[in-house]
Protein backbone atom coordinates (compact mmCIF):
# COMPACT_ATOMS: atom_id res chain seq x y z
CA UNK A 1 0.00 0.00 0.00
CA UNK A 2 1.58 2.99 -1.19
CA UNK A 3 0.48 6.91 0.35
CA UNK A 4 0.80 10.20 -1.77
CA UNK A 5 3.95 11.24 -0.11
CA UNK A 6 5.02 14.14 -2.32
CA UNK A 7 7.52 16.01 0.07
CA UNK A 8 9.91 14.90 2.36
CA UNK A 9 11.19 17.72 5.30
CA UNK A 10 14.09 16.77 7.11
CA UNK A 11 14.62 19.50 10.05
CA UNK A 12 18.80 19.60 10.18
CA UNK A 13 19.11 18.70 13.73
CA UNK A 14 17.94 14.96 12.69
CA UNK A 15 19.46 14.80 9.23
CA UNK A 16 22.80 12.87 10.04
CA UNK A 17 21.07 10.23 12.49
CA UNK A 18 21.23 6.54 11.49
CA UNK A 19 17.49 5.88 12.21
CA UNK A 20 16.64 9.04 9.70
CA UNK A 21 19.22 8.41 7.05
CA UNK A 22 17.65 4.76 6.70
CA UNK A 23 13.92 6.20 6.61
CA UNK A 24 15.32 8.47 4.14
CA UNK A 25 17.17 6.19 1.98
CA UNK A 26 13.75 4.09 1.67
CA UNK A 27 11.78 6.70 1.40
CA UNK A 28 14.14 7.86 -2.11
CA UNK A 29 13.61 4.09 -2.91
CA UNK A 30 9.81 3.76 -2.72
CA UNK A 31 8.78 7.69 -3.62
CA UNK A 32 11.91 9.24 -5.62
CA UNK A 33 14.73 11.43 -4.57
CA UNK A 34 12.44 14.87 -5.64
CA UNK A 35 10.70 15.64 -2.92
CA UNK A 36 13.33 15.42 -0.85
CA UNK A 37 14.67 18.39 0.67
CA UNK A 38 15.91 20.08 4.38
CA UNK A 39 14.74 23.72 5.85
CA UNK A 40 11.64 24.77 6.55
CA UNK A 41 8.41 23.68 4.34
CA UNK A 42 6.10 26.43 4.21
CA UNK A 43 2.53 26.17 3.68
CA UNK A 44 0.01 28.39 1.48
CA UNK A 45 -2.79 29.85 3.29
CA UNK A 46 -5.09 28.00 1.82
CA UNK A 47 -3.96 24.59 1.80
CA UNK A 48 -5.38 21.51 3.92
CA UNK A 49 -3.81 22.60 7.76
CA UNK A 50 -3.06 18.37 7.46
CA UNK A 51 -1.05 18.21 4.40
CA UNK A 52 -0.89 14.23 4.79
CA UNK A 53 1.09 14.52 1.28
CA UNK A 54 3.92 15.78 3.28
CA UNK A 55 6.61 13.86 5.74
CA UNK A 56 8.16 15.66 8.75
CA UNK A 57 11.44 14.48 10.66
CA UNK A 58 11.90 16.25 13.32
CA UNK A 59 13.47 16.38 16.66
CA UNK A 60 10.79 16.11 19.47
CA UNK A 61 12.16 17.48 22.73
CA UNK A 62 8.88 16.33 25.07
CA UNK A 63 7.97 13.45 26.96
CA UNK A 64 8.17 10.06 24.83
CA UNK A 65 6.52 7.57 27.36
CA UNK A 66 3.23 9.42 28.97
CA UNK A 67 -0.11 7.68 30.13
CA UNK A 68 -3.00 7.85 28.54
CA UNK A 69 -4.99 11.25 29.51
CA UNK A 70 -8.21 9.16 29.82
CA UNK A 71 -11.25 11.47 30.51
CA UNK A 72 -12.94 12.74 33.68
CA UNK A 73 -15.35 10.16 35.19
CA UNK A 74 -14.57 8.01 32.73
CA UNK A 75 -12.64 4.05 33.07
CA UNK A 76 -9.20 4.18 31.91
CA UNK A 77 -7.33 0.95 31.06
CA UNK A 78 -3.98 2.55 32.27
CA UNK A 79 -2.49 2.69 28.86
CA UNK A 80 1.00 4.08 28.54
CA UNK A 81 1.79 5.90 25.21
CA UNK A 82 4.97 5.62 23.59
CA UNK A 83 4.55 8.53 21.35
CA UNK A 84 6.95 8.05 18.00
CA UNK A 85 5.16 10.72 15.62
CA UNK A 86 1.99 12.08 15.20
CA UNK A 87 -0.60 11.95 12.59
CA UNK A 88 -0.33 9.33 9.62
CA UNK A 89 -0.84 9.54 5.60
CA UNK A 90 -4.46 8.07 6.27
CA UNK A 91 -7.10 10.12 6.39
CA UNK A 92 -10.10 8.67 8.44
CA UNK A 93 -13.14 10.75 8.23
CA UNK A 94 -13.65 10.60 12.23
CA UNK A 95 -10.00 10.99 13.39
CA UNK A 96 -9.81 13.03 16.70
CA UNK A 97 -6.01 14.18 15.64
CA UNK A 98 -7.91 16.24 12.64
CA UNK A 99 -8.69 19.04 16.01
CA UNK A 100 -5.79 17.57 18.10
CA UNK A 101 -2.73 18.49 16.64
CA UNK A 102 -1.76 22.22 15.44
CA UNK A 103 0.95 21.28 12.95
CA UNK A 104 0.57 20.22 9.91
CA UNK A 105 1.81 16.88 7.83
CA UNK A 106 3.14 13.45 9.61
CA UNK A 107 5.89 13.53 11.88
CA UNK A 108 8.23 11.14 12.58
CA UNK A 109 10.46 12.22 15.69
CA UNK A 110 14.34 11.39 14.22
CA UNK A 111 15.51 11.21 17.65
CA UNK A 112 13.54 8.08 18.53
CA UNK A 113 16.36 6.28 18.56
CA UNK A 114 18.11 8.56 21.36
CA UNK A 115 15.05 8.97 23.49
CA UNK A 116 14.02 5.37 23.91
CA UNK A 117 17.07 5.10 25.94
CA UNK A 118 15.34 7.23 28.23
CA UNK A 119 11.72 5.18 28.21
CA UNK A 120 13.59 1.91 28.78
CA UNK A 121 15.75 3.31 31.33
CA UNK A 122 12.27 4.07 33.55
CA UNK A 123 10.84 0.63 32.41
CA UNK A 124 13.89 -0.78 33.85
CA UNK A 125 14.15 1.35 36.89
CA UNK A 126 10.24 0.43 37.99
CA UNK A 127 10.79 -3.54 37.55
CA UNK A 128 8.15 -4.20 39.81
CA UNK A 129 5.46 -2.44 37.11
CA UNK A 130 3.94 -4.04 34.61
CA UNK A 131 3.76 -1.18 31.60
CA UNK A 132 1.17 -1.67 28.90
CA UNK A 133 2.35 0.23 26.09
CA UNK A 134 1.08 1.17 22.81
CA UNK A 135 2.16 3.43 20.06
CA UNK A 136 -0.96 3.51 17.97
CA UNK A 137 -2.47 6.58 19.71
CA UNK A 138 -1.16 9.49 18.14
CA UNK A 139 -0.25 7.98 14.46
CA UNK A 140 -0.18 4.53 13.08
CA UNK A 141 1.94 1.79 14.72
CA UNK A 142 2.42 0.38 11.12
CA UNK A 143 1.12 2.65 8.44
CA UNK A 144 4.92 3.72 7.38
CA UNK A 145 6.69 0.95 9.17
CA UNK A 146 8.01 0.15 5.64
CA UNK A 147 10.06 2.83 4.79
CA UNK A 148 10.53 3.95 8.72
CA UNK A 149 10.88 0.82 10.48
CA UNK A 150 9.87 2.09 13.61
CA UNK A 151 9.23 -2.55 14.25
CA UNK A 152 12.77 -3.11 14.41
CA UNK A 153 13.64 -0.23 17.06
CA UNK A 154 11.05 -1.59 19.21
CA UNK A 155 10.49 -4.82 19.23
CA UNK A 156 13.12 -6.15 19.73
CA UNK A 157 13.62 -4.28 22.88
CA UNK A 158 10.33 -4.53 24.55
CA UNK A 159 9.97 -8.09 23.35
CA UNK A 160 13.47 -9.09 26.23
CA UNK A 161 11.93 -7.44 28.81
CA UNK A 162 9.73 -8.72 31.80
CA UNK A 163 7.72 -6.28 33.09
CA UNK A 164 6.39 -4.27 29.52
CA UNK A 165 4.43 -5.33 26.33
CA UNK A 166 4.22 -3.34 23.35
CA UNK A 167 1.04 -3.17 21.21
CA UNK A 168 1.76 -2.38 17.82
CA UNK A 169 -2.00 -0.86 16.90
CA UNK A 170 -2.99 -0.26 12.76
CA UNK A 171 -5.53 -0.11 10.22
CA UNK A 172 -3.25 -1.06 7.33
CA UNK A 173 -1.34 -4.67 6.20
CA UNK A 174 2.50 -3.86 6.71
CA UNK A 175 3.42 -6.79 8.92
CA UNK A 176 6.11 -7.95 6.29
CA UNK A 177 8.91 -5.99 8.00
CA UNK A 178 7.57 -7.07 11.68
CA UNK A 179 7.29 -11.01 10.41
CA UNK A 180 11.14 -10.99 9.38
CA UNK A 181 12.20 -9.46 12.91
CA UNK A 182 12.70 -13.34 14.80
CA UNK A 183 10.97 -12.37 18.13
CA UNK A 184 7.58 -12.65 19.32
CA UNK A 185 7.01 -12.27 23.22
CA UNK A 186 5.05 -9.77 24.59
CA UNK A 187 4.50 -7.88 21.49
CA UNK A 188 0.40 -7.82 20.23
CA UNK A 189 -0.11 -6.69 17.12
CA UNK A 190 -3.47 -5.03 17.11
CA UNK A 191 -6.13 -3.90 14.07
CA UNK A 192 -8.86 -1.17 14.53
CA UNK A 193 -11.54 -2.89 13.08
CA UNK A 194 -15.30 -1.89 11.77
CA UNK A 195 -18.04 -2.68 9.49
CA UNK A 196 -17.45 -3.24 6.33
CA UNK A 197 -19.40 -0.19 4.88
CA UNK A 198 -17.73 2.08 7.60
CA UNK A 199 -14.17 1.15 6.67
CA UNK A 200 -15.45 2.06 2.69
CA UNK A 201 -16.86 5.13 3.27
CA UNK A 202 -14.98 6.64 6.03
CA UNK A 203 -11.22 5.36 6.16
CA UNK A 204 -9.78 6.86 3.18
CA UNK A 205 -6.35 5.52 2.70
CA UNK A 206 -6.49 2.41 4.98
CA UNK A 207 -6.54 -1.32 3.94
CA UNK A 208 -9.58 -2.80 3.49
CA UNK A 209 -10.92 -4.86 5.81
CA UNK A 210 -10.68 -8.20 4.17
CA UNK A 211 -6.55 -7.48 4.22
CA UNK A 212 -6.34 -6.43 7.57
CA UNK A 213 -7.50 -9.71 8.76
CA UNK A 214 -5.78 -11.70 6.23
CA UNK A 215 -2.28 -9.57 7.69
CA UNK A 216 -3.78 -10.58 11.33
CA UNK A 217 -4.02 -14.35 10.53
CA UNK A 218 -0.69 -14.22 9.13
CA UNK A 219 0.85 -12.49 12.34
CA UNK A 220 -1.08 -15.54 14.06
CA UNK A 221 0.17 -18.22 12.15
CA UNK A 222 3.92 -16.67 12.50
CA UNK A 223 2.93 -16.98 16.52
CA UNK A 224 1.95 -13.31 17.23
CA UNK A 225 -0.62 -12.74 20.28
CA UNK A 226 -3.76 -10.28 18.52
CA UNK A 227 -5.43 -7.42 19.92
CA UNK A 228 -8.72 -6.00 17.96
CA UNK A 229 -10.26 -2.40 18.57
CA UNK A 230 -14.11 -1.58 17.44
CA UNK A 231 -13.45 1.84 18.07
CA UNK A 232 -15.52 3.72 16.96
CA UNK A 233 -18.40 1.89 16.57
CA UNK A 234 -20.60 3.89 14.48
CA UNK A 235 -24.45 3.83 14.97
CA UNK A 236 -26.07 4.31 11.46
CA UNK A 237 -29.04 2.15 9.77
CA UNK A 238 -27.86 -1.18 8.90
CA UNK A 239 -25.20 -1.20 11.55
CA UNK A 240 -26.05 -4.73 13.10
CA UNK A 241 -25.79 -6.52 10.43
CA UNK A 242 -22.59 -4.88 9.34
CA UNK A 243 -20.84 -5.97 12.64
CA UNK A 244 -22.08 -9.09 12.38
CA UNK A 245 -20.39 -9.12 8.61
CA UNK A 246 -17.20 -8.34 10.45
CA UNK A 247 -17.08 -10.94 13.29
CA UNK A 248 -18.11 -13.66 10.90
CA UNK A 249 -15.16 -12.54 8.87
CA UNK A 250 -12.99 -12.90 12.26
CA UNK A 251 -14.79 -16.49 12.65
CA UNK A 252 -13.40 -17.31 9.05
CA UNK A 253 -10.14 -16.26 9.13
CA UNK A 254 -9.03 -16.22 12.71
CA UNK A 255 -8.28 -18.55 16.26
CA UNK A 256 -10.21 -16.45 19.25
CA UNK A 257 -7.82 -18.57 21.35
CA UNK A 258 -4.74 -16.32 20.05
CA UNK A 259 -6.24 -12.73 20.46
CA UNK A 260 -5.85 -10.77 24.30
CA UNK A 261 -8.46 -8.54 24.56
CA UNK A 262 -10.99 -6.42 22.55
CA UNK A 263 -11.92 -3.02 23.18
CA UNK A 264 -15.22 -1.63 22.16
CA UNK A 265 -15.90 2.49 22.23
CA UNK A 266 -18.37 4.47 20.44
CA UNK A 267 -17.79 7.75 18.66
CA UNK A 268 -16.88 10.50 20.63
CA UNK A 269 -15.81 13.80 19.82
CA UNK A 270 -15.32 17.39 20.89
CA UNK A 271 -17.13 19.62 19.65
CA UNK A 272 -15.06 21.73 17.26
CA UNK A 273 -14.25 18.27 15.65
CA UNK A 274 -17.81 17.78 13.89
CA UNK A 275 -17.16 21.30 11.53
CA UNK A 276 -13.83 19.85 10.37
CA UNK A 277 -15.55 16.84 8.95
CA UNK A 278 -18.38 18.76 7.85
CA UNK A 279 -15.50 20.83 5.87
CA UNK A 280 -13.21 17.69 4.94
CA UNK A 281 -15.18 15.29 4.75
CA UNK A 282 -18.71 16.52 3.81
CA UNK A 283 -20.32 12.97 2.68
CA UNK A 284 -19.56 11.28 5.69
CA UNK A 285 -22.32 9.73 8.13
CA UNK A 286 -20.60 10.02 10.79
CA UNK A 287 -21.84 12.77 12.81
CA UNK A 288 -25.69 12.19 11.81
CA UNK A 289 -26.53 10.59 14.66
CA UNK A 290 -28.04 11.52 18.31
CA UNK A 291 -25.09 13.20 20.17
CA UNK A 292 -25.41 14.68 23.76
CA UNK A 293 -22.32 16.43 25.51
CA UNK A 294 -20.68 14.13 28.19
CA UNK A 295 -19.42 14.87 31.30
CA UNK A 296 -15.99 14.77 29.86
CA UNK A 297 -17.08 17.40 27.49
CA UNK A 298 -17.06 15.31 24.34
CA UNK A 299 -20.01 14.56 22.22
CA UNK A 300 -21.36 11.09 22.81
CA UNK A 301 -24.64 9.56 21.38
CA UNK A 302 -27.23 8.91 24.16
CA UNK A 303 -26.68 6.53 26.64
CA UNK A 304 -29.47 3.71 25.42
CA UNK A 305 -27.75 3.77 21.99
CA UNK A 306 -24.36 2.91 23.83
CA UNK A 307 -25.85 0.59 25.78
CA UNK A 308 -27.24 -1.26 22.91
CA UNK A 309 -23.92 -0.96 20.60
CA UNK A 310 -21.83 -2.64 23.79
CA UNK A 311 -24.61 -4.90 24.76
CA UNK A 312 -24.91 -6.27 21.28
CA UNK A 313 -21.21 -6.62 19.96
CA UNK A 314 -20.37 -8.26 24.05
CA UNK A 315 -22.78 -11.07 23.11
CA UNK A 316 -21.80 -12.02 19.47
CA UNK A 317 -18.37 -11.94 20.77
CA UNK A 318 -18.85 -14.12 23.52
CA UNK A 319 -20.79 -16.40 21.01
CA UNK A 320 -17.10 -17.05 19.16
CA UNK A 321 -15.41 -17.23 22.48
CA UNK A 322 -15.99 -16.59 25.88
CA UNK A 323 -12.24 -15.87 26.90
CA UNK A 324 -11.49 -12.65 24.38
CA UNK A 325 -10.35 -10.30 27.12
CA UNK A 326 -13.50 -7.82 26.15
CA UNK A 327 -13.31 -3.88 28.13
CA UNK A 328 -14.56 -0.86 26.84
CA UNK A 329 -12.53 2.59 26.18
CA UNK A 330 -13.58 5.61 27.59
CA UNK A 331 -16.70 4.68 29.55
CA UNK A 332 -18.77 5.00 32.60
CA UNK A 333 -19.04 2.66 35.22
CA UNK A 334 -22.93 2.21 34.92
CA UNK A 335 -22.59 2.26 30.97
CA UNK A 336 -20.00 -1.09 31.88
CA UNK A 337 -22.44 -2.46 34.89
CA UNK A 338 -25.34 -2.37 32.01
CA UNK A 339 -23.66 -3.26 29.10
CA UNK A 340 -21.01 -5.94 30.22
CA UNK A 341 -22.18 -6.96 33.89
CA UNK A 342 -19.63 -5.74 35.79
CA UNK A 343 -17.11 -3.11 35.32
CA UNK A 344 -13.35 -3.08 36.51
CA UNK A 345 -14.23 -1.79 40.09
CA UNK A 346 -16.12 -4.54 41.02
CA UNK A 347 -14.51 -7.98 39.19
CA UNK A 348 -16.75 -9.98 41.44
CA UNK A 349 -20.19 -9.50 39.06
Amino acid sequence: MKYNIKEVYVDPSVRNLPFVVKAIRRLEMEYGREGVCSGNLSLGEKEDLLAKDRVYFVSYPGEVLKPCPGTTEHICCGYQILNIGTNCPMDCSYCILQSYFNQPGVRIFGNIEQRLQDVFGVIDAFNDRIFRVGTGEFTDSLALDPVVGWTELLVPEFSRRRNAVLELKTKTDHVERLLRIGVRDRIIVSWSLNAAEIVFHEEHGAASLKKRLEAARRCQEEGYVLGFHFDPLIYYPAWKEGYLRTLEMMDKLLEPKGIIWISLGSFRFMPQLKYIIWRRHPRSIVTKGEFIPGRDGKMRYFKPIRVELYSFMREQLEQWSQDLGLYLCMESPDIWETSMGWNPGNTES
